[in-house]
């Protein structure tokens, strides 16, 4: 497939439901486990517990209907806002948040989570943890001054984005535009917490093919900087799955904050 005809994540949408059966279940035939599911699992454990990434309100910029990168904010912060480009998204969030029936299930990274941190006892306490922490699904427009309008948000102590700005991103330039939209709602002083992935061009949902801007750890850094943030960490890791629905070639997760 020519990528000039790839889809767009946030013009087009994709299923969401199939995004997660692809990428982030734990159906046996699920490949990418080790690497969109346990590293950032363990990396958010890791920067969350180590007590200085805290505050009233986190807000999240994620890709799909993304759950499992939550757990670990809900110990930090008092109230998760979770800003959504499509209805579809906010569907399926709303419906794992409301224990609809057919919600999708985020048991397995749940387990993951307080087997990692050694409270396995405290399974069913995480799971309703996140639940009351996330009663804020709101519908955003990424091209809007205010991407919230009409609703203005106050600023944030922490944001968590996860593979939103790959899917949204043309190029460098639309990169670091986003990056700074982003950067606004956050305060001085707050963090960023940023989960993409490095060398990847595509990924498939069901028949169709997206496009990501493709980027190296060097560049992420230099972008960050350039909007007035520290860097505190930076891991990347490898990838480890076999399969063609994607060509990332690895998994990079920064902690960084803003400048006072």
């Amino acid at each position: 497939m020519d990528p000039c005809t790839y889809k767009r994540y946030h013009l087009h949408g994709h299923d969401s439901r199939q995004f997660l059966d692809h990428y982030f279940s734990d159906k046996p035939q699920m490949a990418f486990g080790e690497d969109a599911v346990i590293f950032p699992i363990k990396s958010l454990i890791k920067a969350f517990s180590a007590g200085h990434i805290k505050g009233d309100i986190l807000l999240d910029l994620s890709i799909g209907s993304l759950i499992h990168h939550l757990y670990s904010a809900c110990e930090c912060f008092k109230d998760i806002i979770v800003l959504k480009v499509k209805d579809r998204c906010i569907l399926e969030m709303k419906r794992w948040v409301d224990k609809r029936t057919g919600a999708f299930h985020w048991g397995h990274a749940a387990k993951h989570h307080v087997d990692i941190e050694g409270k396995s006892h405290q399974l069913e306490d995480k799971e309703v943890k996140v639940r009351s922490s996330m009663q804020h699904v709101v519908k955003c427009d990424l091209e809007k001054e205010n991407m919230t309008e009409p609703i203005v948000l106050p600023p944030t102590d922490c944001i968590i984005s996860a593979w939103l700005l790959d899917a949204i991103s043309k190029d460098q330039d639309d990169y670091i535009r986003y990056l700074r939209k982003f950067s606004r709602l956050l305060k001085p002083g707050g963090h960023f917490l940023l989960i993409g992935s490095l060398g990847m061009t595509y990924y498939t949902v069901g028949k169709d093919k997206f496009h990501v801007f493709r980027y190296d750890k060097d560049f992420t850094r230099k972008a960050l900087e350039g909007e007035g943030f520290i860097m505190d960490e930076c891991k990347v890791h490898k990838r480890t799955a076999v399969s063609d629905l994607t060509d990332y070639k690895a998994v990079i997760f920064i902690v960084a904050h803003k400048e006072k």
